[in-house]
């Protein structure tokens, strides 16, 4: 990840040397609708996202770290190529609302857990889990494309494929509910497809439907 962030961008891009559904991908996003792109916590995501942005007017949104220097390491490196930033406030969300109703991509982690106001329980790998609900209310809101991909890691160190994948149709649905489980579904499918490559230390349960705790 790191060496994604401060190596030259061409040097990063060669990183990728497949890719699968990246076609029909770059068909939506040169249309004039507007494309979510989902990027979970699967395989290297900074990787995926230079990639998928590259070319096109794009929307990252992130959550800012506590610490102001990698704050603006964070921000200098992912816009390398033009990616503009949006935290993850009211301000970031405008950002992203104007951006799609604009035509452009837009970029989101979809497995972060929300603060509680902003998301609802829904099934993941068959345990409830805290989802956010941003997703579905752009795409409600917009009528965004989505998409879910993934740089999935190539065995002996050759390298990556960049993997798109249309979102499970669920997530198009007008009933809240019904959408953020059809975004957890299009996790799941892509994490299927690379089980030892998701980051399954990240506490993607630490909230509970009844605030116990899962965790020891």
């Amino acid at each position: 990840m790191g060496i994604a962030w401060i190596a030259p961008i061409e040097k990063t891009l060669g990183l990728i040397i497949s890719n699968e559904g990246y076609d029909k991908y770059r068909a939506d996003v040169d249309g004039d609708r507007g494309v979510i792109l989902l990027a979970p916590h699967l395989s290297n995501w900074e990787v995926f996202g230079f990639f998928a942005s590259e070319g096109v007017a794009a929307n990252f949104m992130y959550q800012p770290p506590r610490s102001h220097g990698l704050d603006r390491l964070l921000r200098q490196a992912r816009s390398r190529n033009g990616v503009k930033m949006a935290p993850t406030n009211k301000r970031g969300v405008a950002q992203l609302l104007a951006a799609l109703k604009n035509g452009e991509m837009v970029g989101i982690l979809p497995d972060q857990v929300p603060a509680d106001e902003s998301g609802v329980f829904a099934n993941f790998f068959e345990e409830p889990a805290l989802t956010m609900t941003l997703v579905s209310k752009l795409v409600q809101r917009t009528g965004a494309k989505v998409y879910c991909g993934y740089a999935r890691r190539l065995r002996r160190g050759e390298g990556f494929c960049a993997v798109f994948r249309e979102a499970d149709p669920a997530i198009y649905s007008s009933n809240l509910e019904e959408s953020v489980q059809g975004l957890n579904n299009s996790v799941e499918n892509a994490v299927l497809e690379a089980v030892s490559q998701y980051q399954w230390e990240y506490k993607r349960f630490r909230r509970r439907p009844d605030n116990s705790e899962f965790y020891s």
